[in-house]
């Protein structure tokens, strides 16, 4: 049971590794880089980067329970087809218009350096990356349906993430739209419960671990039934066979007809 606020969580129990999915939310240059898009609107990115060093403890120690981990990133088409106007002015209107060419390549496209995977939190090859237009992480990507066929959909899973204002905080409400766990503490625990790295960390130890567990039980022999004795056939059997038989061969010469 990981130690959070306003309540242990998850309130069904003890974590589990097989249902439980550690999803890190837009660790990208654009949010987390020198020039980035988080960079060029004038913010410090300090305050992104900060998270890096907890998520790295915490994504070794996750795969080491084998932990499923999923990677998020924001980005648009090199086209902007999906991009909402919406979305475009406001990043016109402080300076960083999305889709404008930077110092990390253009502004939160997909393929361009700046929204890349920052190096510090590279996936590994096996790990499962969302791309999303949006904020949220179940918006428009098949997240939900990821999760639920893996084992870690109504149970729940940890969000970790750079954006905590937005991105994570979105991901968070769909996710509970979408029936999985809450995760953050809002209003008395509206939106879930909230933890430390360190109280996460405890919990990932403490799972038991691939290698530590007794192997599966083989199936069971599938055995074959002998098949049935030959009979004779009685004439009525043979009568109606030959009754089938000149049906269907009376339907066919009427098809062909």
């Amino acid at each position: 049971m990981l130690r959070s606020q306003p309540y242990s969580w998850p309130c069904g129990g003890p974590l589990d590794a097989s249902t439980t999915a550690l999803v890190l939310i837009d660790m990208q240059h654009d949010f987390c880089g020198k020039g980035g898009y988080v960079d060029r609107m004038g913010y410090d990115i300090s305050a992104t980067r900060a998270p890096i060093k907890p998520l790295q403890r915490v994504l070794a120690a996750a795969r080491a329970a084998g932990v499923r981990v999923i990677h998020t990133r924001e980005g648009h088409r090199p086209s902007l087809a999906d991009l909402p106007q919406n979305k475009r002015l406001r990043s016109t209107a402080i300076g960083t218009e999305i889709g404008q060419p930077g110092p990390c390549g253009r502004v939160l496209v997909r393929g361009e350096p700046g929204w890349e995977l920052i190096d510090e939190l590279r996936p590994l090859p096996s790990e499962d990356i969302i791309d999303k237009p949006g904020k949220g992480s179940f918006f428009a990507t098949d997240l939900e349906h990821l999760l639920r066929t893996t084992g870690a959909g109504p149970r729940g899973h940890c969000v970790k993430t750079a954006a905590s204002g937005c991105c994570s905080a979105a991901s968070r409400r769909t996710c509970n739209h979408a029936a999985a766990h809450k995760m953050v503490t809002m209003q008395g625990g509206v939106f879930g419960a909230i933890a430390s790295s360190d109280a996460v960390l405890q919990v990932l130890d403490a799972m038991p671990r691939a290698r530590d567990s007794a192997p599966a039980a083989a199936p069971p022999p599938v055995v074959l039934l002998p098949p049935p004795p030959p009979r004779a056939i009685s004439g009525m059997e043979a009568a109606g066979l030959v009754l089938l038989a000149f049906a269907a061969g009376a339907a066919l010469g009427a098809r062909l007809r």
